[in-house]
């Protein structure tokens, strides 16, 4: 059987990510936190007009719909808040109208505004931590929808809003973005793919994770037989060249315990790895592995080529 990764692969270097994927990676980044910034910004312009509209700071306390921004701008964050009483809400509001906004003159408008929009720059950095790997997800998941779209092959996928799984969507404008898992027939059999799944024979997180079932068959009793699992894999999107190391070497350990617990009950599902950001030693590791059967494919998710002929091989699995 010819190797999978040799259809867009001819060496290690073809894995490597280019300067200019780099640059279009940091810009899909950038845009992706000012989209996410968007409602936060909404709600400062909401807080400033309203406590722009009183004499003195001591008036906030008199508007009970803006208290969950006044606890913000207080340095509460969101999950803090579940852990505080009135008591302590209290005094976390209290101290910042009277050592921040009393002081701040006829410009405590502002003052909280600005101290509003910090707290929210932290919950925003947090959760741009994980934007770069849901990102990832989404590119992959419209590439497979796709796939199946230009072959003419029905799907159906998993709504993670609605939890429950959909058929074809006239549309699929948007679906990656709400996209938990898909299904699909191959000529004889059924498939269902899942994201982020605890793999018992593994113990760990598998990226990636392709059942030999149907969803509605999907279930414990599945994800603990080694059998019913087809293909493994790490997805890493991550295009900062300096964390790439970290993220390979993350990624390695993950594909070894697959290899190892499968290996233990005699079973070789397929097993892959595809990233955003692959430097020169890194993609000689992969197509090291490649060459030696313990990879069976990899591929640059930046490259169109590579990204294509990867889930070509996916959905024919």
């Amino acid at each position: 059987m010819a190797k999978p990764y040799l259809a867009h692969l001819n060496r290690a270097i073809d894995l490597r990510t280019t300067p200019a994927a780099t640059r279009a990676g940091f810009v899909k980044l950038a845009l992706e936190k000012n989209r996410r910034a968007t409602p936060h910004v909404a709600q400062a312009r909401i807080l400033m007009v309203t406590a722009s509209t009183l004499q003195k700071p001591a008036d906030l306390l008199n508007i009970p719909s803006i208290r969950p921004a006044l606890l913000t701008a207080a340095g509460v964050s969101d999950k803090a808040t579940n852990h505080l009483d009135e008591a302590d809400r209290a005094n976390a509001v209290r101290g910042l109208i009277e050592q921040y906004l009393i002081p701040a003159g006829d410009k405590f408008a502002e003052e909280l505004t600005y101290r509003f929009l910090l707290t929210r720059g932290d919950t925003l950095g947090g959760s741009m931590r994980n934007a770069a790997g849901f990102m990832a997800q989404c590119l992959l998941s419209s590439s497979l929808v796709a796939a199946f779209r230009v072959s003419g092959k029905p799907f159906r996928w998993y709504d993670k809003e609605a939890k429950a799984w959909q058929g074809m969507p006239e549309s699929d404008a948007g679906i990656e973005l709400r996209m938990g898992g898909l299904a699909w027939e191959t000529a004889t059999q059924q498939r269902t793919l899942t994201y982020n799944t605890t793999c018992p024979l593994v113990k760990n997180n598998i990226d990636l994770c392709v059942f030999s079932c149907s969803p509605e068959n999907y279930s414990a009793a599945v994800l603990r037989n080694g059998g019913a699992y087809i293909a493994l894999g790490e997805l890493k999107g991550g295009i900062d060249p300096a964390g790439a190391d970290e993220h390979w070497k993350t990624a390695r350990t993950a594909l070894s315990r697959i290899s190892a617990a499968f290996g233990k009950q005699g079973l070789t599902p397929h097993t892959f790895f595809i990233g955003a950001a692959i430097e020169a030693k890194m993609a000689e590791e992969i197509w090291e592995m490649l060459e030696a059967n313990t990879l069976e494919n990899a591929a640059n998710l930046t490259d169109d080529k590579q990204r294509v002929s990867f889930v070509k091989w996916l959905c024919e699995l």
